[in-house]
């Protein structure tokens, strides 16, 4: 198929690479042309514009860095829905955004005749290169049936949970599990830490009982070896944290462990970690018990 790709970031670049090692041709838009590099000398078209992906594919999948991008994306002068004339049968969003943006831009996409799906995805950098991202999709049955063959090349765990919107519900529910783990995770890290215990070899021990997780898994290790690289950035968790915030005060819901995790993980950006990874909570947690 020609698929239209726009967002090259540290997950887009990855998923985007995974559909055209599969045979697909892509049509590729970033607001920064560099990071495209890599799938354009892959043989991936360049595209203008939002706009003009959305006259060159067949099926456009977007994943970019916040709400207001997601806005530009779609609905800007230069976006998918301003096309002339537009080719694209599907578009799919994989940015985690408002449950009510996936809504807006299913109707507008149903006035043009299109079908839109909003798919979030959960699993960071490692599961984008390895195409095991679990994806939560909202959206109609039939446009999800046409969109899975593509999706099962980027993710392993993939459920349609509603209608539109109900994709970026289900993310946010997800958001909030993980904010509660990395914040247990990294303050017993750093207990075990302060008490001179191999923070690697509790990691493997606890990992196998009632303490094991994907965060400490994967995100274990990087904290014992001091590797803030992202695999999913503070900056936009804390973006995810504060969409759930919304999201539970309009349920009438407050959730204060993920004020929490918000208020610690806005200390991290402080120190000027928020473009590092989720696991530079642990420096956070550090600041605020300085070793004695």
């Amino acid at each position: 198929m020609n698929i239209g790709w726009i967002g090259t970031g540290i997950m887009g670049a990855a998923m985007a690479g995974r559909l055209q090692a599969a045979g697909h041709t892509l049509h590729v838009f970033n607001r920064s042309p560099a990071k495209a590099a890599p799938l354009l000398e892959r043989g991936a078209t360049w595209c203008a514009s939002p706009a003009a992906v959305a006259q060159a594919a067949e099926a456009v999948f977007t994943i970019v860095g916040y709400p207001a991008d997601v806005e530009e994306v779609y609905f800007g002068a230069r976006g998918l829905f301003a096309a002339e004339k537009i080719t694209a049968a599907l578009v799919v969003d994989m940015t985690t955004s408002p449950p009510e943006l996936a809504r807006r831009i299913a109707a507008a996409a149903a006035a043009r005749g299109l079908a839109a799906l909003d798919a979030p995805v959960t699993g960071g950098d490692i599961g984008a290169r390895e195409g095991s991202l679990s994806i939560m999709v909202g959206g109609a049955a039939a446009a999800f049936e046409r969109a899975l063959p593509l999706l099962r090349l980027l993710g392993k765990s993939i459920e349609r949970v509603g209608g539109p919107g109900a994709g970026q519900q289900a993310k946010l529910v997800n958001q909030i599990i993980i904010a509660g783990t990395m914040v247990g995770l990294c303050e017993a890290l750093l207990v075990a830490a302060r008490a001179g215990l191999d923070q690697a070899q509790l990691i493997n021990l606890l990992g196998a009982g009632a303490a094991g997780s994907w965060a400490l898994q994967r995100l274990g290790p990087r904290i014992a070896r001091g590797d803030h690289a992202p695999g999913f950035m503070v900056d936009h968790f804390l973006k995810d944290l504060g969409l759930a915030l919304q999201e539970a005060e309009a349920l009438g819901l407050k959730l204060p462990g993920v004020e929490l995790a918000r208020t610690l993980y806005e200390k991290a950006r402080a120190l000027g970690h928020g473009r590092s990874g989720t696991q530079a909570l642990l420096l956070a947690l550090e600041a605020l018990n300085p070793a004695r």
